[in-house]
């Protein structure tokens, strides 16, 4: 059983209830607290959407969900026990008059529960169905209590620079800072956020960290699906904008940002909004030498055939949208001048991993013969985020025998191996400090625009510029030449951890 402390009172307003993210990780996850004896001793959920639910109907589905997709199960009674605190409304989120019925909800609820409940309204929904939502909401009186009210918004936070800054100037008329909870899920993970307790909980790593031992740092978040039916969206998206300007940004903003004075949320969100100020501007007329791109075509993968991305549901057969997208970035700062991050991400490719590599430079060998250096390696720390949950340090040993030859080994952290128990799911951590009022782990308002403002270079060239040699990569592979030769013209190639095999 995971600690948590005790929440208040909460309640839990779902737009999009009946959609497929609340019956694929919302409700699961929230059963998932529920088990744990995280949720508080009151709370309540209910759905609005437009399908024709009655309130049994609607239980059963999200039963379903459970079933397929929660890391529990029904046992002993537990879903009835949960189910009893779940409420649906049939709403159409744009007719304003149908909006005081959810107040109408939060007194009776508040009238049950004998007190004052912290109300969230999380949007499960279309991007473009957020400000018909908020500017409703507003309507009513609950949403000027501050401290109480706060409002859940998915991503994607914007399609570029503009749209983001006006979609923040949307939310911020109608709510405070404060109250809005801008959601990434990969932020929730527990490896992400352990890479905070890696650097700053022990004195071996913090003193290393800076362009004094390090040569360069790699992340590669690889998949080996397609777009799998989401063509429409994808269309719109590309690589650069669903994987890069969000998740692989908010990484590195934990690798390269400074140690903060206290973990007070808005103290490591302004760490983090140094590091992404901090990130070099690409130059448009040097967009080919900072960064590449690719796009799947169709073969072979895992011994079954696949199609290209062109030939994918809802995708134009012409369509110049990435399906990898490859990026060198500089921080310009004290800490880390001259030091590359290489960043990728791709579908279709050779293997579905999640992992951050901190190359170290090479330690002086000239002490040894050499033929004990043939095999020497620089140090290395990689981080596997997903499907490995692990941390790996790799160092010089002396091989046995009489003479001296170093062999470069690996000591790896396993979670599996050290804690019992499932870990939360990142949707899990991230409800629970929505219900906590901690944003800790949540995008504020000028971190979105500062990651959009990085990546608006790449892609202005790269909507203007068409690609001439797509589809480049077959599947199965690790992507398109380019992506290769980004990093090889710097001397390094790609790194990847073998299958997990090594123990400490």
């Amino acid at each position: 059983m995971l600690d948590y402390k005790k929440l208040a009172p909460s309640l839990l307003f779902i737009f999009g209830g009946s959609g497929d993210l609340n019956y694929r990780k919302l409700t699961p996850a929230l059963y998932n607290l529920f088990l744990d004896n995280a949720m508080p001793d009151k709370f309540a959920i209910v759905g609005l959407a437009r399908t024709d639910y009655d309130l049994e109907a609607y239980k059963s589905h999200l039963k379903e969900g459970i079933d397929h997709f929660s890391r529990n199960k029904d046992n002993n009674g537990s879903w009835d026990a949960f189910s009893k605190n779940i409420g649906y409304v049939k709403l159409d989120v744009a007719d304003q008059t149908a909006y005081p019925q959810i107040e109408e909800i939060i007194q009776e609820k508040e009238k049950a529960a004998g007190e004052k409940m912290n109300v969230i309204f999380y949007m499960a929904v279309a991007p473009q169905l957020v400000p018909v939502i908020v500017k409703n909401l507003n309507t009513l009186q609950v949403c000027a209590d501050t401290a109480c009210t706060r409002i859940v918004v998915e991503k994607p936070f914007g399609h570029d620079l503009e749209s983001a800054r006006e979609m923040n100037k949307m939310l911020l008329e109608y709510f405070e800072e404060d109250q809005i909870y801008r959601i990434d899920h990969y932020l929730g993970k527990e490896t992400v956020q352990n890479i905070l307790a890696l650097r700053f909980a022990n004195s071996l790593f913090e003193p290393l960290w800076n362009r004094n031992y390090i040569d360069h740092v790699q992340i590669t978040a690889a998949e080996t699906v397609g777009v799998e039916g989401r063509g429409g969206y994808y269309e719109t998206a590309g690589a650069l904008r669903d994987m890069i300007q969000n998740h692989i940004l908010q990484i590195l903003c934990m690798i390269g940002m400074e140690p903060p004075v206290s973990f007070n949320s808005n103290e490591i969100r302004n760490k983090k909004v140094d590091v992404l100020k901090a990130i070099r501007r690409i130059p448009k007329d040097q967009v080919l030498d900072f960064a590449a791109r690719g796009q799947y075509t169709g073969g072979w993968q895992q011994g079954e055939q696949v199609s290209g991305y062109r030939e994918e549901k809802d995708v134009n057969p012409q369509s110049t949208t990435e399906t990898f997208a490859a990026v060198k970035f500089y921080i310009d700062n004290w800490r880390w001048e001259g030091v590359p991050f290489y960043v990728r991400t791709g579908k279709r490719l050779h293997d579905k991993t999640t992992e951050l590599t901190i190359q170290f430079k090479k330690a002086p060998d000239f002490a040894f013969p050499k033929e004990a250096t043939e095999t020497m390696r620089p140090n290395r720390l990689t981080i596997g985020i997903s499907p490995e949950m692990d941390i790996c340090l790799r160092f010089q040993s002396k091989r046995p025998g009489q003479a001296m030859i170093l062999n470069p080994v690996d000591m790896v952290f396993n979670y599996k191996d050290a804690y019992n128990g499932e870990e939360p799911e990142a949707y899990e951590t991230l409800l629970y400090d929505v219900m906590d009022g901690d944003s800790t782990l949540f995008m504020r308002a000028d971190q979105v625009e500062e990651a959009w403002a990085i990546v608006m270079p790449i892609l202005d060239v790269w909507s203007s510029r068409k690609p001439i040699d797509f589809p480049n990569y077959s599947p199965d592979s690790w992507g398109p030449e380019d992506g290769e030769a980004l990093i090889a013209k710097d001397g390094h190639h790609w790194i990847i951890q073998p299958p997990r095999i090594k123990k400490i």
